[in-house]
């Protein structure tokens, strides 16, 4: 164990002086210390806080997962790639959106636009919402048109974590590239309350804040609120959100407690979807130019209500169960491609409206058991869940343009114009899906050193779509799915593991709630994966570092019959195998050193598609939106007990825009600094410098638009505890 006086510590800000002050750590977590503030006499609550060393290294391999295992396990206990990011170190980082922070997680970047609901990651050579899956507190929204807009303010997260490769043997379909599961701050016994003002570049402007306590005896409650406003770092860029959530847990005797959660977030995000490129290049002097209507829009509503009863009425015995109602309005108004035309003028078309309504009511139940099985110590989860979705889709089409309403632009002065839309928005198609799962998960303990994790799911969902405009067009499916994995840890010493793993997975072709009548006849896609790796731990817990190999393919790919191209076929494949690499040390003098590294191999192994009337294969080449290469570091240096400083870095290789492969977006590496002064025990103010090279990348694109990311950019926050 580690101490340190307490001057200039707290909980969700503040962190120990000579432990590890101010370690924003980029492959990992610092886990936040207990809360010591004056008490208002100028008292200091506590002399000292002890830390341990495996908390202060950051990768955080000994914190339970329940985004990775429902036996609670940690990630050295399991055979797999887990990594945790800490909700105080996000925000200490000062990353704005919850996708800016998990794309610092070993081997996951941005692939996120306004038409996924700004919230796509890519991992392991897998991208999309139909692919990487994203849960809030275990439970799934359900993806409606690869869209999915909840959560994303990273004010009331306790932690994140990164499942890397399948997790459809815990959540299902859609999870064959990896599993992110936010977990949101919990009530507390102990009263406590923090808030946060933040200024920056583009009028941006951000409030926060947030408490816990006690009510009675046995009840403890949990608010948090926070808004964000912005100009944007383009023209007409203003977005503005809102997020309030809160909890109360009820201990209603020594071994049965009941929680009640909800959480309310509306979303306005910056209605900007890139500026066109001239001959496939970036034309200098676009950086600000944004190319949509006056009178556009983008809005998202999301509602989250959930109930849970845990009881334990034995030791080696726990029960749990969780009724969710989770609610998704989402509505989108805009000019969304442009293009240069004769003159270098600049052509805006596709004026699209787009309305979703989508409605999801589960239940999952599960009870835990440890007994011994054989002789042998063993544990076990079994359980299922259930879901109902409803979700409404209606748009403009089929769209037509104004012939008498061109509209060309001067892409150095963009007129804003009006939104056109002649054939009106009406509900086009309604669907209905029914869903089922059994699943279990067991660790048995073959010797002191050897253990067995393995787990299974049985899934089944009845879907069902209703044609609004045709009703003879009303289709209706039946969709199966069994996933399972099995793994061996070996502890070669008691801080260093072997492990290997096999699993597979299902992916929807599409969005399974919104699947096609194109797409109606065929099955869901499989993927299975194989993974080696080694954990440690070192010098007392003060360094840790991780390194896995891993081998995915997917099949059943949608595909054309090379035979007759007229026919698809559900023949694709296509396949990821990579090393990922993560470190974390705890320096001499205040310094931290962390950094993750990925390099893999992403290709279609038996791809056809029709382009421009021909047949194409596809064989050997990177699917669209995938970097090959990804890496992330962070330092930290705690110079006095009052200051310290941060630097971090990120890389996302070269990236191609067309499954053909013949353009690419170039690779880029993004700097951010932050100097942070703890004035008082109670006060933290803090200066960020984002992509301090000002450099020009896009994280979103595709052959004919680019949508630029943030130039360099600065904000001024104060953190508070009250």
């Amino acid at each position: 164990m580690l101490s340190a006086p307490a001057s200039r510590l707290s909980g969700p800000f503040f962190f120990p002086v000579k432990c590890a002050l101010g370690p924003a750590l980029l492959t990992g977590s610092l886990l936040a210390t207990p809360a010591l503030f004056a008490d208002g006499h100028g008292n200091r609550l506590l002399e000292e806080v002890h830390v341990t060393a495996s908390a202060v290294a950051g990768l955080r391999l000994d914190q339970p997962t329940e985004g990775a295992s429902r036996l609670g396990l940690s990630a050295m206990e399991l055979p797999a790639s887990v990594f945790i990011l800490d909700g105080d170190l996000i925000r200490r980082w000062g990353d704005a959106t919850l996708n800016e922070a998990i794309s610092r997680a070993t081997g996951v970047s941005i692939s996120a636009s306004p038409g996924n609901g700004g919230s796509a990651i890519a991992a392991r050579g897998f991208s999309g919402h139909g692919s990487v899956m994203q849960l809030y507190n275990g439970s799934r929204l359900y993806v409606g048109s690869g869209t999915l807009s909840f959560p994303f303010d990273p004010w009331s997260v306790e932690r994140v974590e990164v499942l890397q490769g399948p997790a459809s043997v815990l959540y299902g379909e859609g999870a064959i590239g990896g599993a992110v599961n936010v977990v949101s701050k919990q009530p507390s016994d102990h009263a406590s309350s923090e808030g946060r003002v933040a200024f920056g570049s583009d009028a941006t402007r951000r409030l926060a804040f947030g408490a816990t306590g006690p009510v009675t005896s046995g009840l403890a409650y949990r608010f948090d609120i926070s808004h964000n406003q912005s100009d944007g770092w383009v023209d007409d860029g203003h977005s503005k959100s809102l997020a309030v959530s809160g909890a109360l847990r009820w201990q209603a005797t020594e071994n049965l407690t009941f929680r009640l959660a909800i959480d309310d977030a509306r979303q306005e995000p910056m209605r900007y979807f890139g500026v066109p490129l001239r001959n496939g290049q970036f034309l200098p002097g676009l950086q600000e130019a944004n190319f949509n209507v006056a009178d556009a829009h983008i809005d998202y509503q999301d509602r989250w209500v959930r109930a849970s009863a845990d009881w334990q009425p034995a030791t080696a015995l726990a029960v749990s169960n969780e009724i969710y109602w989770l609610t998704s309005d989402r509505h989108w108004r805009n000019a969304e491609s442009y293009r240069f035309v004769a003159d270098d003028l600049v052509r805006r078309t596709d004026f699209l409206e787009i309305l979703h309504d989508q409605e999801q009511i589960g239940n999952r139940f599960q009870f835990k058991l440890a007994h011994q099985l054989f002789g042998l110590a063993n544990e076990a989860v079994v359980g299922f869940d259930v879901n109902r979705v409803r979700f409404t889709h209606g748009n403009n089409a089929p769209y037509s343009e104004d012939p008498l309403a061109p509209s060309l632009l001067n892409p150095l002065a963009p007129t804003p114009g009006r939104f056109i839309n002649l054939d009106g928005t009406a509900d086009k198609f309604r669907t209905e899906t029914r869903q089922w799962s059994l699943f279990f998960e067991d660790r048995l303990r073959l010797s002191d050193r050897l253990t067995l994790v393995a787990g299974a799911r049985y899934d089944e969902a009845q879907f069902e779509r209703f044609d609004l405009v045709s009703p003879q067009h009303d289709i209706d499916k039946r969709f199966y799915m069994t996933n399972w994995r099995t793994g061996l840890i070996y502890n070669l010493s008691d801080d260093l593991v072997v492990y290997g793993q096999y699993a597979t997975g299902s992916d929807p072709l599409g969005s399974l709630i919104t699947t096609s009548a194109s797409q109606i006849d065929f099955d869901l896609s499989d993927g299975k994966q194989w993974e080696i790796g080694l954990k440690q731990q070192f010098a007392n817990g003060r360094g840790q570092w991780t390194l896995a190999w891993y081998d995915i393919r997917k099949r059943k790919l949608l595909s054309r019959d090379p035979d007759n191209p007229t026919i698809t076929q559900q023949v694709g494949e296509r396949s990821a195998r990579g090393v990922e690499a993560a470190f974390a040390f705890e320096l001499a003098q205040g310094w931290h050193f962390n950094a993750n590294a990925t390099a893999l191999r992403a290709r279609f192994e038996d791809f056809k598609e029709v382009s421009g009337g021909t047949l194409i294969s596809r064989d050997g080449r990177v699917p669209a939106g995938i970097p090959e290469r990804t890496a992330n570091l962070w330092l930290s240096w705690q110079p006095h007990a009052d200051w310290s400083a941060t630097l971090g870095m990120r890389y996302v290789g070269k990236r191609y825009v067309n499954n053909a492969n013949s353009a690419a977006v170039d690779s880029y590496q993004v700097w951010d600094a932050g100097l942070h002064w703890y004035a008082t025990d109670n006060m933290r103010l803090a200066l960020r410098v984002f992509n301090l090279t000002d450099e020009l990348y896009t994280t979103s694109s595709s052959t004919a638009q680019w949508r630029v990311a943030q130039p360099r950019s600065w904000e001024l926050s104060a953190d508070f505890r009250f």
